[in-house]
């Protein structure tokens, strides 16, 4: 902090002394005072505030030399706030503390950067361990193609389509941050997008004899992209842990504020301790960890587009009778999005 600086700080400070003693001086020199003596105390009155403002000068340079010194030491900088020196000036206490509320949310910022970092990381490096498998399969399968009949092409079929599933769920993680740059609210038919959901996996539901009944008749307000993404996920967890007979049903009801879309499986179904934390993320659950591709993302993502979208979503499930999926799509909060 220059000299200069500071008394162009004090201006008005400055200012208002040369007024008073100005004043000062015409009263003196009306009630009778002697010139010299005006002319004392005047002088009197200038080394004082000179000496108050050297003072006050040297101090306050001293304070902000510490701090620029403090601060040059400092390897995280925005933690300034917890180093300022003790002062007993009421500004700097109340600069102090509103630093430190600026930098605590600084820092909580960051940690949520952080996490958010190492949450993307491990994700991308969970995604490409899985897609690893079908590409080694497609590579293995294309090796043997001398011998290649209708059983290989539909192997690589299939393979393709699981990295096609893999990259939609890289794609739709890394988006579900800010699902409002890429969704439009439009009136869905629910029949239609579960259809077109069953035909994009029919070699899955072929390849494990899967059957599907489906009875969705009822409209509803969302994304349609969005939603297919969601059932899709779902379905392949409905594969993925089925019985012996395996068997999908779609349906709706309608309710006085919404409607509700249900897919129930026969598969393994979940215990009653899982039911709770099959939508966090990274959670495989028993039936997770007997399947080594088990990844526990796609539920975790089904919930947090749901949640994006306004849309409820829970699960009921009996251990070896199965599990339904519910999503629950309210008319009103759709309506007012038009």
């Amino acid at each position: 902090m220059r000299l200069i600086d500071f008394l162009k700080d004090k201006f008005l400070l400055i200012l208002l002394h040369i007024f008073c003693m100005c004043t000062l001086g015409i009263f003196l020199h009306v009630t009778g005072y002697s010139f010299s003596n005006l002319i004392l105390i005047e002088i009197f009155w200038l080394l004082i505030l000179g000496t108050w403002l050297l003072v006050t000068y040297i101090q306050r340079y001293c304070y902000f030399r510490q701090i620029e010194q403090t601060l040059d030491r400092m390897d995280q900088r925005y933690l300034l706030g917890e180093m300022l020196p003790d002062s007993y000036r009421l500004e700097d206490k109340l600069y102090r503390e509103m630093i430190r509320k600026s930098n605590k949310s600084v820092i909580e910022k960051i940690h949520q950067i952080e996490d958010e970092k190492k949450d993307y990381r491990e994700y991308i490096e969970s995604w490409v361990h899985e897609i690893k498998m079908p590409i080694t399969s497609i590579a293995l399968t294309c090796e043997n193609r001398r011998r290649s009949n209708v059983e290989e092409l539909r192997t690589i079929g299939l393979e393709n389509q699981k990295i096609e599933n893999y990259v939609d769920m890289a794609l739709y993680y890394a988006r579900s941050d800010e699902v409002y740059k890429d969704y439009l609210i439009s009136e869905t038919d629910l029949q239609e997008v579960v259809y077109e959901v069953l035909a994009k996996n029919q070699g899955y539901l072929i390849q494990n004899q899967v059957q599907a009944e489906v009875d969705c008749p009822d409209l509803v307000y969302t994304d349609k992209k969005w939603i297919a993404f969601i059932l899709n996920q779902m379905i392949l967890n409905s594969i993925k842990y089925r019985g012996d007979t395996p068997m999908l049903k779609f349906y709706t009801i309608k309710q006085e504020q919404g409607v509700l879309l249900a897919l129930e499986d026969n598969g393994t179904g979940i215990g009653e301790s899982e039911l709770a934390r099959i939508f966090e993320k990274g959670f495989t659950g028993s039936n997770g960890r007997s399947h080594e591709r088990a990844t526990g993302m796609g539920l975790y993502l089904c919930r947090k587009l749901c949640q994006k979208l306004g849309i409820e979503v829970w699960a009921e499930s009996i251990i070896g009778k199965g599990t339904r999926m519910i999503l629950d799509f309210p008319i009103s909060s759709y309506l007012s999005k038009l």
